[in-house]
């Protein structure tokens, strides 16, 4: 050890009149680590994020699905209990998800070729298959 601070070794810490001492739970807080790029994990885990691509049906797919609609207008609306896979896209990037909503078509609205089913309205052209319950 350099003989040049030998004095000051065992001296007390000094202690401010003027700055009390920063609690323990400060000097802490004052360290821990922070985002150094604002919404960089939020960007990171969204590319992160898988989505499903929008299967194209193919003619015969169609025509059933297109059957199965023409079942439900010969029926009274909120009497045949059904189970739609439909294609939902998703809003932040390319693809999306298929979800399933089971209940009973209260419309089918020709105008804008969707149906309606649990407060959802479905185009028909995202439907991927229709199940009788």
């Amino acid at each position: 050890m350099n003989d040049k601070y030998k004095d000051m070794l065992h001296l007390p810490h000094p202690v401010s009149a003027t700055h009390p001492r920063m609690a323990l739970q400060d000097r802490a807080a004052q360290f821990s680590p922070f985002a150094a790029l604002a919404g960089y994990d939020d960007a990171l885990r969204e590319t992160a994020r898988r989505t499903d691509r929008f299967v194209e049906l193919d003619e015969d797919r169609k025509q059933e699905i297109d059957r199965q609609i023409s079942y439900l207008q010969q029926h009274p609306l909120d009497t045949v209990p059904v189970k739609i896979i439909y294609f939902v896209p998703d809003e932040k990037k390319d693809g999306g998800s298929y979800t399933a909503v089971e209940g009973c078509v209260r419309k089918i609205d020709e105008n804008t070729k969707s149906l309606r089913i649990q407060g959802t309205e479905i185009p028909v052209e995202r439907i991927y298959g229709i199940d009788f319950l």
